[in-house]
């Protein structure tokens, strides 16, 4: 029997039926096997974590096959918990493969600190905008007699003297006490300047000796 004629054999036929079943299903294997392994088509929507703790985080990760990494702290959003996620990466409402690392920023304890500059004997145009810019708030403004009309004479937070060089939350209201101008300046029984709010006439009035 000649090759060619054993092309046509039943024999033959049967065989190559048999590859070509088997290849069909090998290939459907290797595609099932690949579509498992590469979470082909496999899509997670990607939960909100906004203001939630790390540890309720970690609870719906865990439960979506999901992982997450902090990157940073952001800054301090008084309308979010202390130490929640106050952004996301990605964004809620994405959908992303199985295993994907969420990148999250949370929400430190307070504002951050930063140095109270040198501003005093400085005037209140120089003074009070180099105070915004440093993210404080101005509060109380007063006057005591002095020389120099609107020199800052001395900073005040929460009652107490405050030096430049000491560290404050941004957004701390700072008080401010200027000299009115007076050509005066009158010492209080503690040994501070004694001052008069709002830029009323802090001179002491004349003593009235009588007429002589």
């Amino acid at each position: 029997m000649t090759f060619l004629k054993y092309l046509f054999t039943k024999a033959f036929l049967k065989q190559l039926l048999y590859a070509v079943l088997a290849l069909i299903i090998l290939s459907f294997l290797i595609l099932w096997w690949l579509r498992g392994t590469t979470n082909h088509g496999q899509k997670i929507e990607v939960p909100n974590l906004a203001k939630l703790s790390l540890d309720d985080v970690e609870d719906i990760l865990d439960e979506n096959d999901l992982r997450f990494e902090i990157l940073d702290s952001a800054n301090y959003n008084p309308d979010f918990p202390k130490y929640s996620v106050i952004e996301q990466i990605p964004k809620a409402g994405k959908f992303v493969k199985e295993d994907r690392k969420i990148y999250l920023y949370l929400n430190p304890s307070g504002y951050r600190k930063v140095t109270v500059p040198e501003v005093v004997g400085k005037t209140r145009r120089q003074a009070e905008p180099t105070l915004l810019a440093m993210g404080f708030k101005i509060g109380k403004v007063s006057y005591r007699p002095y020389i120099a009309k609107d020199e800052l004479l001395e900073m005040r937070y929460n009652g107490e003297k405050l030096e430049p060089g000491a560290e404050l939350q941004i957004t701390s209201v700072i008080d401010l006490i200027l000299g009115d101008g007076s050509g005066s300046l009158r010492q209080g029984t503690d040994g501070d300047s004694e001052g008069v709010e709002n830029g009323e006439d802090a001179l002491p009035e004349a003593e009235d000796d009588g007429g002589n």
